[in-house]
């Protein structure tokens, strides 16, 4: 990834992604909460896959979006939050980037598979204690990313 400050074309907004789903994307399988929030998720790895730009956000993003109906939805939890600030370091050490709110981040085939193989390696589980998908991430990352989603390009 890299930093991209041209601003989005019209009609183009960037997916809005927490610190901690920038991490999720590399390990996503089609999995997740229910049918609308794993149609919603394939949708923004598409997008990305596509080429979008990367907004980094606080707390609830686009990844959440289907969730969000419910007052009690887990994505504004402090345990969530706590996750996403370990994450902004996990991949601010794979990137080599400050990865804080605001930063727009185009993904290129070179950066994610520098953080996939951080991954493989166990170097950004550190961020995803607490996380009921852990173990899911780490059998994905482990197998090569057979499955995920989100091409290498």
């Amino acid at each position: 990834m890299t930093t991209c400050n041209a601003p989005d074309g019209p009609g183009d907004p960037p997916v809005r992604l927490r610190a901690h789903h920038l991490l999720c994307m590399l390990t996503y399988v089609g999995e997740g909460y229910s049918p609308a929030f794993v149609a919603n998720y394939d949708r923004m790895v598409a997008r990305i896959a596509a080429g979008a730009q990367i907004l980094i956000v606080e707390g609830p993003d686009d990844i959440c979006a289907p969730l969000l109906g419910d007052a009690e939805a887990h994505c504004r939890a402090a345990s969530v939050l706590a996750r996403d600030q370990r994450a902004q370091q996990v991949v601010a050490a794979m990137t080599g980037q400050d990865t804080a709110p605001g930063l727009r981040l185009v993904p290129t085939a070179g950066l994610l598979a520098r953080m996939r193989a951080a991954v493989a390696r166990g170097d950004g589980l550190s961020a995803c204690g607490g996380c009921e998908w852990a173990d899911l991430c780490a059998r994905v990352a482990a197998a090569g990313y057979s499955g995920a989603r989100l091409p290498a390009r």
